[in-house]
């Protein structure tokens, strides 16, 4: 997937857009908003959607000067949400966090009534973070290397992935042809049952997202073998990059999003945006982002956010593509 680099400029420039003062947005944002806002969270409490819009909520609330009620809708790959954010009015007060798969992967899962990409304008970046590939303990190999060898002995080995056409399966077929493997993809409808079935030693290899996963491998009931971040990840310093390990074409990253319909008043748009971005700059809320297994999200602009979902889908789309996979 895309990534961007962001340099201290970047930064410091999103930080001044924060704190912009509602006295300087147009009279529009000035009166938003006089009621509480909805939270649209795409996927169930306690995940990683929920997480980051617990954590952002509070400080957003603070600025906007009105209560943020989270209101988890989960189910169909976010689809759900994004039905709930059409038929909400389009007025700034039904906002939505979800990942940016909804947009990027989950057109080619599911046939759809409706082009995400059309209903749905990315507000703010709040996390970030690759796909990390785990293992049984009891799978011998101690690192990629190592893995790759034991495939080529075993072929047909299996890989469990947290939805058929997601990244999570998308990073194993590009790995059977970067290294001349013969995974076998296993889907599973979310990560919780394929990590159960991981560390049940019923299905050998997953790519998982880091925050479900991270856990697990810290609690040494799963090991991990890479990460398809661009660097290695704090959280898992001793991780290669699978870059690193020699398989760049691996290098991918999703991102947790704020969410809101395209036709939103723009200056509502601009105030929300302000108050994601200031809630983000707070040291303590990127150090809770950091403990959920994401990176605190970069004031990367709603035109590159955009970018980035449509290269991804090309990206997604083309590999699956090449395969033959079809929507269901």
């Amino acid at each position: 997937m895309t990534s961007f680099h962001v340099s201290r400029r970047a930064l410091l420039a999103g930080a001044a857009l924060a704190t912009v003062s509602a006295f300087s947005l147009p009279a529009a944002a000035q009166a938003y908003p006089t009621k509480p806002i909805r939270l649209v969270v795409a996927g169930p409490a306690g995940g990683s959607a929920d997480l980051l819009a617990r954590l952002v909520a509070e400080p957003m609330s603070k600025e906007l000067g009105q209560p943020i009620v989270v209101d988890n809708k989960l189910g169909a790959g976010g689809v759900i949400a994004v039905n709930d954010i059409i038929g909400s009015p389009h007025d700034g007060y039904t906002l939505m966090v979800g990942v940016s798969s909804i947009v990027a992967e989950v057109p080619h899962i599911i046939k759809l009534k409706f082009d995400p990409a059309k209903e749905l304008r990315p507000l703010a970046e709040l996390g970030r973070s690759g796909l990390v590939l785990v293992a049984n303990p009891a799978v011998p190999a101690k690192n990629l290397k190592e893995l790759v060898s034991y495939a080529k002995a075993k072929p047909g080995l299996t890989y469990a992935s947290y939805s058929p056409g997601s990244l999570s399966h998308v990073e194993g077929l590009l790995l059977n042809q970067a290294a001349g493997i013969e995974l076998v993809h296993v889907p599973y409808k979310g990560s919780t049952m394929a990590l159960q079935d991981v560390m049940g030693g019923h299905v050998p290899l997953m790519f998982d997202g880091v925050a479900t996963s991270l856990p697990l491998i810290k609690g040494g009931k799963i090991k991990a073998f890479a990460v398809s971040s661009p660097a290695r990840l704090p959280q898992l310093p001793d991780v290669p990059t699978f870059k690193e390990a020699g398989y760049p074409q691996l290098e991918a990253v999703a991102w947790m999003g704020l969410w809101s319909a395209p036709d939103v008043p723009a200056a509502v748009q601009q105030r929300v945006r302000a108050a994601a971005l200031k809630a983000l700059a707070d040291p303590a809320t990127r150090a809770k982002v950091l403990d959920t297994g994401f990176e605190a999200g970069h004031p990367v602009s709603t035109e590159d956010m955009q970018k980035s979902l449509h290269a991804d889908y090309e990206r997604v789309g083309g590999v699956l593509q090449a395969i033959g996979f079809k929507p269901e």
